[in-house]
């Protein structure tokens, strides 16, 4: 005897438009960081990832894993931020045989640029209080844990 499958339903629209609000503060997002990486002469990959090399000095492939992109494109962003003495490659304490790059003094200077122009978030965040801050930030660290 054949199983009738049941009907699945759909998201709510709460889910929607929640959803639908994500996505409008994410292209908000994207659309200002390429107009500052502009003004820095840089594409928003490059900026993308000379700020995760602001943070910290990552392998290549590490790199590529974080931007969701080839190794290879990877090594072009890295050589052109190179040539412009923004990033350097430098051995791996932990092991010589790999190569990490890593932001030089003025990279991380035109990092913390990128990230003090980016006002279509810093204006309306600051129009929460300190406790809508925190539960806002701790329910997108939840949603990105799950």
């Amino acid at each position: 005897m054949a199983t009738i499958p049941q009907k699945t339903h759909g998201p709510d629209d709460m889910t929607l438009e929640v959803v639908d609000l994500i996505g409008s503060v994410v292209a908000r997002y994207h659309q200002e960081y390429e107009e500052a990486a502009a003004e820095h002469a840089l594409t928003g990959a490059q900026a993308r990832l000379l700020s995760l090399l602001s943070l910290e000095p990552l392998p290549m492939r590490k790199l590529a894993q974080r931007l969701r992109c080839e190794p290879s494109n990877v090594t072009g962003i890295v050589d052109r931020l190179e040539s412009r003495g923004l990033v350097e490659r430098r051995p791996d304490p932990a092991d010589r045989r790999v190569k990490l790059a890593a932001a030089t003094e003025e990279g991380r200077r035109v990092a913390r640029s990128l990230r003090e122009s980016l006002r279509f978030a810093r204006e309306p965040l600051a129009g929460l209080s300190d406790q809508e801050r925190l539960a806002l930030r701790d329910l997108l660290r939840r949603m990105l844990d799950a």
